[in-house]
Formats: structure tokens, sequence, C-alpha cells
């Protein structure tokens, strides 16, 4: 019980000093703020968390680069399927190609028709299944057949930026930027999360990056060393207990902290220093 007060205590001052209104501007889902209306805003997070992948500079610079070409009215500009491709001819993000991204937009937006939204196909699923995997799972499926995915893109040679691009959270990997999608989209925190979509927010899981899985494994939320599917079930578990309503209520201001302070794998008296987790952290237990 001591242990889990110092935690707790120390997940407190975190949320404390990186305030959202302070990161707001260097985070993606800054980007999705710039569109009010709701069928946008859907599309825009998609593209917006598939391409949350390496450098968070470089990650807002591609996001604005797609929004550029696609244009000002993104869920109007996705029903055209060959316009789309078209404009984003040349586009590269790291594994990602301009013709994955136009898939998966094109994808959205042909389940964003048939449903009336994303958020609708998702909590009919969800509401379906009770379960955030599968549900995950389903707008994967959905998703990935809409907008025309190649086939076996895990075959032996295939390219990778397909399936890295929508990952299937059957797979076992931590999915984090799937799971970063639905934290935005379900919570409700103003000038961060949207509340857009109506799931429960205690169903949510985190996304697991580098850094929060750091952050989690030294906080002793997790004892596992990779960023899969159970780490993130296990690290949600563990801070379930201190919020059970908003269990990813830590994510953007752990997920902040990395960022600014690289927090490391060990001991380190100059990189530590004023770290808002130490007087927790099983380094310097």
């Amino acid at each position: 019980m001591k242990r889990e007060k110092k935690v707790l205590a120390a997940l407190l001052r975190v949320e404390k000093s990186h305030a959202p209104k302070d990161r707001i501007a260097n985070d993606p889902v800054s980007l999705v703020h710039a569109f009010t209306d709701p069928l946008d805003r859907e599309i825009v997070a998609v593209l917006a968390s598939s391409l949350a992948f390496g450098n968070v500079t470089t990650i807002r610079a591609k996001i604005k680069d797609a929004l550029a070409r696609i244009g000002p009215r993104p869920a109007r500009a996705v029903r055209d399927e060959a316009k789309l491709h078209e404009a984003m001819v040349g586009f590269i993000h790291r594994l990602f190609r301009g013709e994955d991204v136009a898939r998966l937009l094109y994808g959205a937006g042909v389940v964003q028709r048939e449903f009336g939204s994303i958020g609708a196909m998702v909590e009919k699923d969800f509401e379906a299944t009770n379960d955030l995997r599968e549900t995950l799972g389903l707008f994967h499926d959905r998703v990935r057949a809409a907008g025309k995915f190649p086939k076996n893109t895990n075959a032996k040679g295939a390219r990778r930026g397909p399936s890295h691009l929508l990952p299937d959270p059957r797979a076992g990997s931590g999915v984090k930027r799937l799971l970063l999608l639905f934290r935005w989209m379900v919570r409700k925190d103003p000038g961060v999360d949207f509340a857009q979509w109506k799931l429960p927010t205690s169903a949510l899981q985190i996304p697991v990056d580098v850094h929060v899985h750091r952050l989690g494994y030294n906080l002793g939320l997790t004892d596992r060393k990779t960023a899969d599917w159970r780490t993130s079930e296990e690290i949600t578990a563990a801070l379930r207990t201190f919020d059970p309503f908003d269990p990813v209520r830590f994510d953007f201001p752990l997920c902040h902290l990395g960022i600014s302070r690289r927090c490391p794998s060990k001991k380190d008296p100059v990189r530590c220093d004023g770290c808002g987790i130490q007087s927790a952290c099983r380094h310097w237990a």
C-alpha cells in the first residue's frame, strides 16, 4: 500500500506539471483540433494517429503535408479514390508511402459513409462484443477491406508499410497508434481528447510507446521488456487501481514527461534530477 501511494503521488505530480495547455502545441492531436466538423475530425484523427510514429516534430510535419495534399474538407476529399491516390503520390513517412495512406483514408471514408460515422461503427461493435480488442480488430478488418489494402502483407519479402500502418491487434502487437486514436475520440479532456465516440472510458487501454513503456517499467507498473499488447494490458491494469473509470488518464502527461526529460532506463543523477517520478522510481527506491 505504501508503494501504491508513492506511485499515485508521482503520477499526480506529473499530471500537474505537464498540463495539456502547456504541451498541446507539440502534440499531433492539436492538428485534429483545427477541424470542427465531426466527420472531418474523424478522418484527421485516423490520419494523425496512424502517422504518430517517430520524432514528434517530423510526425507533425508529415501530418501537415498529408492534410495540405487532401485539402480543407477531409471527409469529402476521401470519397474520391482516384484523386486521393493522385494527391498522395510522393508522400513518404518512415515505412509508409502515399499509396498506403491513401488506402487508409479511403477505407476510413467508406466505413464512415456506410455507418454514418466511424464512431457509430465503433459503438455498434463494442456494444456487440463488449471487448476493446475485438472492436479494434473489426475496425482494422473493415478499413483494410474497404481501402483495398494488399493481402498477405506479412508474407516474406512483402513491404512492411501496409501492415504496419494499420496493424491487427489480434496479432499481439501493442497497436499504440490505434489505442491512441481511441483515446482521442473516447475520453473527455477539453483541449486534448474529444469524447466524440460513446464508449466507456473504463474500457480504454493505454497506448504504450517507448516513453510510456520506460516510465511504466520504472514506476513498477510492469516488468515486461517489450511494448506489446500484454504490456499495455498490464500497465492499464495497474493504472486502473488509481482511476477505475479512466485508466488512461495519465497517458498524455506520462508521454510528454518521457519526451521532455528522456527518462533513462537506469539511475542517472543528472538526467533524473527534478524528475516527477523519482521518489517512486524502482531505480531510486
